[in-house]
């Protein structure tokens, strides 16, 4: 059996990044574990975690009164970083419903809830034609509802990309009633009735291929320790943290760091943050 992870296969890997994810955040992990979540033989799921201890023998020793692998003290990933990223989306996306309670891999799930937010309306059929259109490089003619208009009206896009601006989700596409580059929210897409080939290459959005630099820092009205949580909480260096994001997408995103308003028209406690560049 090899131990060189360039010579595993993707389906052995992903069970090994499992054993390695239960060990981290559970603490333990045995081959049952691994049989459930991968519908595996007991031989099976025997070899991947013999694999995983030649990969690593310093993580997990098998503990006999527990009849259980049990992390050890001197534990360092040998797959992805493990970050919290990774357990909080799985967590949330199992309380919302988007991951199946089996195909998590988190064993014991914390008591977890969140903030409501409203469901925005996504016709399946409508995201389906948006997708393949933005594959085959087409315009398709749509009926949209704008808020600057009071009936919906019809008109061909080109669109090019999904994007998601933390609440809701757009197509970005050119217009060919106004001749640019928008956004249009696919919850407004009434309806869909034709489809040509679009002449509008995607590389013409200038706005979506380049990329800004959002420079923030602790609102300068902060206390010191103040400033050193906010610091934290952005994972700052030197007193500010660097955003890489799509000139298309930067409203949205000042939009969430509650940089789009008057900064005198809210406390410092509010804010947070301050834009530095």
């Amino acid at each position: 059996m090899s131990n060189d992870r360039s010579e595993l296969r993707w389906g052995v890997e992903q069970r090994l990044k499992f054993i390695e994810f239960r060990l981290f955040w559970e603490g333990h992990v045995n081959r049952s574990d691994v049989m459930e979540q991968f519908g595996l033989s007991v031989n099976q799921a025997s070899s991947d975690l013999s694999r995983y201890i030649g990969l690593a023998p310093q993580n997990m020793d098998y503990d006999r009164s527990l009849r259980t692998y049990v992390r050890q003290t001197g534990f360092k990933p040998v797959f992805d970083k493990l970050d919290a990223s990774r357990y909080l989306a799985q967590l949330r996306s199992v309380a919302d419903g988007i991951l199946d309670r089996d195909d998590c891999w988190i064993a014991e799930l914390p008591i977890y809830d969140s903030a409501p937010t409203p469901a925005r309306g996504v016709d399946p059929e409508t995201l389906r034609s948006v997708v393949d259109a933005i594959r085959r490089s087409e315009a398709i003619e749509v009926q949209y509802q704008s808020l600057s208009n009071p009936e919906p009206r019809w008109r061909w896009i080109a669109p090019h990309a999904i994007a998601f601006d933390g609440f809701r989700w757009h197509a970005r596409a050119f217009c060919l009633s106004d001749e640019l580059f928008k956004d249009f929210l696919l919850s407004r897409i009434l309806d869909i009735r034709a489809s040509r080939e679009s002449k509008m290459p995607a590389a013409s959005d200038h706005d979506w291929h380049t990329q800004v630099m959002l420079e923030i820092g602790p609102h300068p009205a902060l206390s010191e320790t103040q400033a050193k949580v906010i610091a934290i909480d952005y994972e700052m260096r030197g007193g500010k943290a660097e955003i890489k994001v799509r000139r298309a997408l930067l409203y949205y995103a000042l939009r969430r760091l509650g940089l789009d308003v008057d900064p005198d028209a809210r406390r410092p406690q509010d804010d947070s943050v301050a834009q530095i560049s």
